[in-house]
């Protein structure tokens, strides 16, 4: 089942496109920016879960 790459943070609403390094996320899917992950310390505010960098989708060539 793939990743369902939400586009933007979930607590400040930045975009954060398919193959952005911005975009961090938990074993949940919760999405946020690097700078609201930095401001919570890592941690998911919804499960308390760790936010990691969410990898990205490489177009087949």
């Amino acid at each position: 089942m793939p990743l369902e790459m939400r586009e933007k943070c979930e607590r400040c609403e930045t975009p954060l496109g398919k193959d952005s390094d911005a975009a961090h996320i938990c074993s949940y899917e919760c999405t946020f920016c690097a700078k609201c992950t930095g401001e919570m310390g890592g941690r998911c505010p919804n499960c308390g879960g760790e936010l990691l960098r969410r990898p990205r989708r490489i177009p087949r060539t």
